[in-house]
């Protein structure tokens, strides 16, 4: 993990930047507006468990976030996110605290997803929901990712790509129901989890069963 932590340490800047750029734009607007199809009748606090810089967060209104690198923390913090120096196997909040849990091209990066996940639903309220945002390895997306990882990309080398159904069997085995999907990047936003869709969100509830 550590080799992960410092790669985005260093590379903050050049990361955060690429969405400023013609392609970033269009791929940021298409799946922070997927990310929003399934936010409805959540409430806050929300929190994002691999916040990153903070991009996402702000536009989508998300309160808290937590990462491991320092830098990217930084340029959260400066983007109005209450930020924490953590990982997402051990989330340092109290059970049921947040309304709705965000997990967003972050769990391809961690040790443990399952354990990820478990800590989601830990701090996730008992009428919140969980959305999990993946590039889907099954799609053209998810090759060219594939590719970078294979070519040595700085981040992406460490990355290990899903496709839905594992992400599926992680929600279900950590004791949470998938309520709702929205895909895109193959055609405009939509409520199903299209297979060749490069970018795939996946909304779950506590289980009670």
């Amino acid at each position: 993990m550590s080799s992960v932590v410092d790669a985005f340490d260093s590379l903050a800047e050049e990361y955060d930047k690429w969405f400023d750029s013609d392609i970033g734009k269009v791929l940021f607007k298409l799946e922070a507006d997927a990310i929003r199809l399934l936010m409805k009748g959540l409430e806050h606090p929300f929190l994002e468990i691999g916040v990153g810089t903070g991009r996402f967060a702000e536009a989508l209104g998300i309160d808290y976030g937590i990462d491991l690198s320092q830098e990217v923390l930084k340029m959260a913090e400066k983007r109005g996110i209450k930020v924490r120096l953590a990982s997402g196997e051990k989330l340092p909040f109290e059970a049921e605290s947040f309304g709705g849990v965000f997990i967003l091209f972050t769990l391809c990066f961690v040790n443990e997803p399952q354990k990820v996940i478990s800590e989601a639903r830990r701090v996730l309220k008992p009428e919140g929901g969980l959305i999990i945002g993946l590039i889907n390895r099954e799609s053209s997306l998810g090759a060219s990712y594939l590719k970078k990882q294979a070519e040595g990309h700085p981040i992406y080398r460490y990355a290990r790509f899903y496709n839905v159904n594992e992400v599926r069997e992680m929600i279900e085995k950590a004791g949470l129901s998938t309520d709702s999907y929205s895909s895109t990047l193959c055609k405009p936003p939509s409520k199903k989890p299209l297979n060749n869709a490069g970018f795939v969100c996946i909304k779950a509830k506590k289980s009670y069963e």
